[in-house]
């Protein structure tokens, strides 16, 4: 599967101001640290162990540093589709085995992909721990052997089914990648969609397929993660059992730093679609991933359209009952990142109204600020989120992986939490004004035949 953007849900609300007081007294000091350790093979392959004896259970994550991100205009897709040919077997375990040595083990398994990076992932009882390591070892070091013409055609079909399923035949589902290739210059890593096109899949040859596995899919551009209910002693026996003679791969190629996204002047767009209701999407670029002014970015959605009592949910959903949904956030990536608000009216309702109400609130929010309220509510909230990713054995191992690729430390938690701690009034102020200030995207999806209905600007059709 695609992976979704990473936004995290942010349930909690702020009712009392003893709830207030805890937003500020609280602090990221409420937030554990993940225990590891990290080391390195011979090979280049990391690998970061967390011990969590709570319950018999483990998880296996690992994460290839290669994305859509990584690929070529006229090459895009592989990425994702490999995600379906790392589960089709290897040279030692056939077709159809993987997940069923899996399952009957008691264990779970699957797989995402974004701009960045790609994951597999087991969940498992403690003493699957050989067959986890095992299996994945495989398919990293033997692959290819395995990989012929009529596997690659199978899963091209499966990834194009999923295409029509997921962008060609839902809803809205063009929307996306529509919005990309006008917010990024062309040939941009992020101007093209995770899933890559029907051309390109159709396009791929197994040679270009196999040469696309020899360059990312290596041990030294893989983090291997295990958290929870086992010694350590014995899984690095077992990691260098299974990893330790996997070849290293060759260099991994560097990927372009493109200039900071710059749109000159508002860009209006529209999209006919097979839809009932008309959706407006607002774009503007921004920071990538952990940037400096991301948490504070990330503050501004949720006080926007985060729960009921969010400024544009409570004003167009709740109150005036124009609207069916609202959504915002900040999409940070390794490379860039963009701030989007999603409106769809309900119906009868025209775009331009939606618009009119949306630009009104931004404005206010960029004269009056938000109040401590709101702050607070926002905080908690991410506190919540910070909480419930640490519960599990799998939530620990992805944020180990996360911090460990994008800033190059797997004990960054209770930094990632101060970030949110630390934002201020001031700051969300200050980062609507500057990102939400400036000339973005404005894409409508209309109805066929209704492109009069698409929202056009301050001097448009009202």
């Amino acid at each position: 599967m695609v992976r979704s953007r990473y936004a995290a849900l942010r349930l909690l609300s702020v009712a009392t101001a003893a709830a207030v007081a805890f937003a500020t007294t609280g602090g990221a000091q409420s937030i554990p640290r993940i225990p590891f350790e990290k080391y390195t093979l011979p090979n280049g392959l990391e690998v970061i162990l967390h011990q969590d004896h709570t319950t018999p259970m483990i998880a296996v994550d690992t994460w290839y540093h290669v994305g859509s991100g990584d690929e070529k205009p006229g090459h895009t897709g592989f990425a994702h589709l490999f995600e379906h040919l790392m589960f089709m077997g290897s040279q030692h375990v056939p077709t159809g085995q993987f997940d069923q040595l899996l399952e009957a083990a008691g264990a779970n398994n699957n797989g995402s992909t974004t701009e960045d990076r790609t994951n597999y992932y087991e969940t498992m009882p403690s003493n699957a721990l050989p067959l986890a390591l095992y299996l994945d070892s495989d398919r990293m070091g033997f692959l290819l052997p395995a990989l012929d013409s009529a596997k690659v055609d199978l899963q091209r079909d499966v990834v194009k089914n999923e295409r029509r399923q997921r962008v060609d035949n839902v809803p809205y589902g063009k929307s996306d990648e529509t919005i990309l290739a006008a917010l990024y210059p062309k040939g941009h890593p992020y101007s093209w969609p995770v899933i890559g096109s029907m051309a390109d899949l159709s396009a791929a040859t197994l040679a270009d397929v196999k040469n696309f596995f020899r360059t990312y899919y290596a041990p030294n551009n893989a983090t291997l993660v295990i958290t929870g209910d086992f010694n350590i002693d014995s899984a690095k026996a077992l990691v260098k059992h299974y990893f330790g003679d996997i070849p290293r791969g060759p260099q991994i190629p560097s990927r372009p730093s493109p200039a900071p996204v710059v749109i000159p002047r508002d860009t209006f767009l529209v999209l006919q679609d097979r839809v009932q209701l008309p959706r407006v999407y607002y774009t503007w670029p921004s920071v990538k991933n952990f940037a400096h002014d991301d948490a504070a970015l990330n503050v501004l959605a949720s006080v926007l359209a985060d729960g009921k009592n969010s400024r544009l949910y409570k004003r167009l959903v709740y109150d005036m009952q124009i609207a069916q949904d609202v959504n915002a956030y900040q999409n940070g990536e390794h490379l860039a990142g963009y701030f989007q608000i999603i409106v769809t009216p309900r119906k009868g309702i025209a775009p331009a109204r939606i618009d009119s109400l949306v630009r009104e609130e931004l404005v206010k929010l960029q004269k009056d600020g938000i109040t401590a309220r709101e702050l607070a509510r926002v905080q908690n909230s991410t506190r919540s989120d910070f909480l419930r990713s640490l519960a599990t054995d799998l939530g620990k191992a992805e944020l180990l992986n996360q911090y460990n690729y994008f800033v190059g430390d797997p004990d960054y938690v209770q930094r990632d939490a101060a970030r949110y701690d630390a934002v201020t009034r001031a700051d969300v102020q200050r980062v609507a004004r500057m990102y939400l200030g400036k000339p973005k995207v404005v894409l409508t999806v209309v109805p066929d035949g209704m492109t009069a209905l698409m929202v056009k600007g301050r001097g448009g059709s009202r």
